[in-house]
């Protein structure tokens, strides 16, 4: 199965909207991440993708992988098999990156139980698109990360919630009294694609990398063999999940 995807990366670029109308779609939604990523705000050069791919990062980004260890995908790689893999294969995956060739694995769903009743949904990327999309993160990180509310403490490097809970107390301090708890229903999971794609292209100007992020948005999820399209929402499961979110739920970009 990887070898089998590693194969079609390395084929000539097919747009999934090759025919009729489908095309006309695809070039539009293209088209208009492109014009969001060549105007307004300070953005991105142009080559982000060859710092995704760089050395260094790639080495940070699988130690994380490694260290956060997890479940197969749907290719039933594992972590311990995975150094041993990517010695044969990275030279291939790198180059289709840098073309602008990759396409994701559907990820795998994984309903876990709330202790509220219901299920949340998981999808687990294989650990070949964790990797890449830890290696994104760690590139698209510094972009955001300034854009963010200062009263936003998950899922952001040297917060936590500790600094949360202070802050509360330090409100309490002040003489305030009255707390909001609220909670949007399957927010996250209703997240409209294009709308998400454009803020990101505001800050980022490489087509390869906005073509990659929509792909893993859009990539399938797998469940008892069958693949189900995505076309809305953002999954939790993969290291790039977190950024995209925060990015939606950002007030700074409605």
């Amino acid at each position: 199965m990887v070898s089998k995807r590693i194969d079609e990366a390395e084929a000539p670029v097919r747009e999934t909207e090759a025919q009729g109308a489908g095309r006309k779609s695809g070039t539009l939604r293209i088209g208009a991440e492109i014009s969001a990523a060549t105007s307004g705000r300070t953005k991105s050069e142009g080559h982000l993708m060859e710092q995704v791919v760089e050395r260094s990062n790639l080495w940070s980004a699988y130690q994380r992988v490694v260290q956060n260890k997890g479940a197969p995908g749907v290719d039933d790689l594992t972590v311990a098999e995975f150094k041993d893999w990517l010695k044969v294969h990275w030279p291939s995956v790198k180059e289709a990156l840098r073309e602008g060739r990759y396409l994701p694995q559907p990820v795998r769903r994984v309903d876990i139980p709330k202790p509220s009743g219901g299920v949340r949904t998981l999808g687990v990327p294989t650990v070949l698109d964790r990797l890449i999309q830890q290696a994104l993160h760690q590139v698209l990180q510094p972009l955001f990360e300034p854009e963010f509310s200062d009263a936003s403490f998950g899922f952001r490097p040297g917060r936590n919630a500790h600094q949360a809970v202070r802050r509360a107390q330090a409100y309490i301090r002040e003489g305030k009294r009255w707390v909001v708890d609220l909670d949007l229903e399957k927010f996250f999971d209703r997240v409209n694609h294009d709308v998400l794609m454009a803020r990101v292209a505001r800050q980022v100007s490489d087509v390869r990398v906005l073509k990659l992020i929509r792909r893993f948005l859009e990539a399938g999820m797998m469940q008892e063999g069958l693949v189900k399209p995505r076309t809305e929402g953002t999954p939790q499961g993969g290291p790039l999940t977190p950024r995209t979110q925060k990015r939606t739920s950002s007030l700074s970009v409605w």
